[in-house]
């Protein structure tokens, strides 16, 4: 049984989560859904053991979670994950809850009058499947607070950024339709499940089967971004860069994830495609920081967790600055010592 954290409506659409966990269950990627009622959801409880950080770098995990991502970005249709028909598993999206407005939270800013009137900010509104990772970033930026002069200084050059980042990173190349695939977007440790083995004991698998719990960020994206989120898991809660896979394990997560992604697509997988994807990853690595950065900010003025977000915002938005600069030469430029996620980024092995 899932209970909803405070106010957390305001950036989690809840009847998309619901639709979500319809579909994934549909696909037999998700347990079934067993009922929705007015701040929370009940589904059926999945056998197996909650991944730590620690559990993510392991060579079976890693390889096993790489294939179940491949079998999601290559199966899952985007766009049914977002229309309105009935769900099945026992629930279909109105029953048990109040009716309300899903726009608020899902990312739908196409006729929003708060958004800067730029040429950038109407793009990220018309890209299409919506909502998308995009568009929620941009609710989630309308909605940070402004009580102050320094929080209204945060949020215009969130925004600018957001728009930037758009500009540069969503050129529809990468896997998918259109570059979208629908992803699952919060891939940290807690989220994976590895699953019982009929392996005895001493025979441990090369790769471990796993499945995905939490579907409430789930959403079309970038593969590059779904990916590169998880790569920001590996350093946990704690965000301990050294944790993070090098190029040489980045390379054979990718080569396993197109392996399964190919076979649920037909696509054909050659070091082309490899290299591409390498080279998105790498591209979107900084968006992660943005994204959980401007959620952090909000959840610090809505949450009743014990966890201080504020300071979790800073973190997580000091790995998209830097990341900035290191793209764009002004760090080097400044004779400043390159981060310890960078450096861990560009380590070979």
């Amino acid at each position: 049984m899932r209970a909803y954290g405070n106010n957390t409506d305001i950036i989690i659409d809840r009847d998309r989560e619901a639709k979500s966990h319809g579909l994934l269950a549909e696909r037999r990627l998700a347990p079934p859904l067993l009922a929705r009622f007015e701040n929370g959801l009940l589904y059926r409880f999945i056998q197996g053991r909650v991944c730590t950080p620690q559990d993510l770098i392991s060579e079976p995990v890693w390889r096993g979670v790489a294939k179940m991502l491949g079998q999601w970005h290559g199966s899952l249709p985007i766009d049914s994950a977002l229309d309105s028909r009935p769900l099945t598993n026992g629930t279909n999206g109105a029953n048990g809850t109040n009716e309300t407005n899903g726009n608020a939270c899902n990312g739908d800013i196409s006729h929003n009058t708060d958004l800067p009137h730029s040429h950038t900010s109407k793009s990220i509104a018309s890209r299409s499947p919506t909502p998308n990772i995009w568009t929620v970033m941009q609710r989630w930026v309308l909605v940070l607070p402004v009580g102050t002069e320094a929080e209204k200084k945060r949020k215009l050059l969130l925004q600018k950024e957001l728009e930037k980042s758009f500009l540069e990173l969503d050129d529809t190349s990468g896997l998918g339709h259109e570059g979208l695939v629908f992803g699952h977007c919060d891939l940290l440790s807690a989220n994976v499940i590895v699953l019982p083995s009929t392996s005895p004991a001493s025979q441990r698998p090369s790769t471990e089967t796993v499945s995905f719990i939490d579907y409430e960020y789930a959403i079309p994206c970038p593969a590059a971004f779904d990916i590169a989120n998880h790569f920001a898991e590996w350093g946990g809660y704690d965000c301990d860069y050294n944790m993070l896979p090098t190029k040489s394990i980045r390379r054979k997560f990718l080569n396993e994830y197109l392996l399964s992604f190919a076979s649920h697509t037909g696509d054909t997988i050659n070091s082309t495609v490899v290299n591409k994807l390498v080279e998105d990853v790498d591209r979107y690595r900084g968006m992660p920081g943005l994204y959980w950065g401007i959620w952090a900010l909000i959840q610090a003025t809505i949450s009743q967790i014990d966890f201080d977000y504020a300071s979790y915002a800073e973190v997580r938005l000091g790995e998209y600055w830097a990341w900035r600069e290191e793209t764009d030469g002004t760090r080097k430029r400044a004779g400043k010592e390159i981060p310890l996620r960078e450096r861990r980024w560009a380590q070979e092995v």
